[in-house]
């Protein structure tokens, strides 16, 4: 049996998609932007993709600029913003400590350049912003706050409506009204798995990636609010209205649409099944194995994310073992699991560096179906056991009942305080 459990990495394609994407790929391969009847079905088929992802969100169409990747639209609304402003006396921005690493490399790289100032916004051990933190970081040169929708790792979803609030009566009692602080949520693991208002959530920006449901990689967007402007990040022809040039990807552009319409229509039902999973797997895996702990809210979390933490293990160990097995899971974000150093996103959240380390991300999908989960309930467990009986941390921990801990020459008591984490 083949168990696909990586879906924040990238999720099966769509056949509606890929049936929708074949004839642009094929047939009506013209470029959108020439006047022929070829480019003008390409030039059709992207503004119905358009109407259909603003639908997904509830804007309006004239709001999405379609980009390669959710990367590129997180970059795009961090630098873009900041470029902007980057001759006013507005030179800081925040930032919180999980924020995919699209977001916190921009925000350095702005810092290099242009010297730009930016504050991490810290979180609690569930991964959720402190609020009373963003109203004591929020400066009268803040130009911009970004924090993700939802975290990819530990599934954590973000008050993004509270921040909102913050932000807007900051603005109002700021005494430059000449400047304005912005709010950009990275919404690539939320979007088309819960539902994405960005009138609810009172947004000026919004990433979203095709890939993360059942759309094709090579397809993203970033919502642009009426009336707030970016410097692009692509110069070169008029393409997104002036806003990212480059040719269009036409059949991704299309099968991105087209997996948001769906995803729009199904979005409950999906959701549904997927959370029904979810509890499973976080109430059964603790009934079968010792010493594992559950990273994320235990509730405002995505209904498909699923992280443990494995104690005295690596995660790439279990990853391993699993994949022999036909199971696939990731072990970190997939942008820095090859990077072999604790997730930034679990120090973040206070988790011991010894305990990080065998953290394994589950992520499900429309797709998953029962017997998978039973599959991976019932081989999941052994491997642990095997690796475990390998572990000289573990071997320490039976003879003495204590922990060695991460740091040099030292252990502590068995009491759980170091990890800062709820165990189940």
């Amino acid at each position: 049996m083949k168990v696909y459990l990586d879906n924040h990495s990238a999720t099966k394609i769509d056949d509606l998609v890929l049936e929708e994407m074949l004839p642009y790929l094929k047939d009506n391969y013209g470029n959108a932007q020439s006047l022929h009847e070829l480019g003008q079905k390409a030039k059709e088929a992207i503004d119905i993709a358009r109407e259909r992802v603003s639908k997904l969100i509830n804007c309006s169409p004239q709001e999405i600029i379609f980009t390669s990747c959710g990367s590129e639209a997180n970059n795009l609304a961090i630098k873009g913003s900041i470029m902007l402003n980057n001759n006013t006396n507005s030179k800081h921005i925040i930032v919180s400590s999980i924020e995919h690493l699209s977001v916190l490399y921009s925000a350095k790289r702005m810092k290099q350049l242009f010297g730009i100032e930016y504050s991490l916004l810290p979180v609690d051990s569930y991964g959720v912003v402190k609020l009373d933190e963003l109203k004591n970081l929020l400066r009268e040169d803040t130009i911009l706050v970004s924090v993700q929708l939802a975290n990819p790792e530990i599934g954590t979803i973000q008050p993004i409506k509270y921040i909102a609030e913050i932000i807007r009566e900051f603005n109002n009692q700021r005494k430059n009204k000449q400047i304005k602080t912005l709010l950009h949520t990275d919404a690539v693991a939320a979007c088309g798995i819960i539902d994405v208002d960005v009138q609810q959530l009172g947004v000026d920006m919004l990433s979203l990636a095709g890939s993360q449901f059942y759309g094709p990689k090579g397809a993203a967007a970033l919502f642009l609010k009426k009336g707030t402007k970016i410097v692009p990040q692509i110069d070169g022809g008029i393409q997104e209205d002036g806003r990212r040039a480059g040719t269009e990807n036409v059949a991704c552009i299309v099968g991105l649409g087209k997996a948001a319409e769906i995803a729009k229509n199904h979005l409950e039902e999906n959701f549904q099944k997927m959370i029904k999973l979810r509890d499973k797997i976080i109430h059964d895996v603790p009934q079968k194995i010792q010493y594992v702990y559950l990273n994320g809210h235990p509730v405002n979390r995505l209904p498909n994310n699923i992280n443990f933490s494995f104690e005295f293990i690596e995660g790439e160990s279990i990853l391993l073992l699993l994949n022999q097995k036909g199971i696939y899971v990731t072990s970190g974000s997939a942008c820095t699991s090859k990077a072999l150093k604790l997730s930034h996103v679990l120090e973040a959240i206070g988790v011991d560096a010894a305990v990080a380390q065998g953290s394994v991300t589950f992520t499900l999908s429309k797709y998953t179906t029962d017997e998978e989960v039973e599959y991976l309930l019932k081989e999941l467990p052994p491997i642990i056991e095997r690796l475990r009986s390998l572990s000289p941390l573990y071997s320490y921990f039976l003879k003495t009942g204590k922990r060695m801990q991460a740091g040099p020459g030292t252990d502590y008591e068995d009491d759980h305080s170091h990890i800062n984490k709820e165990m189940i």
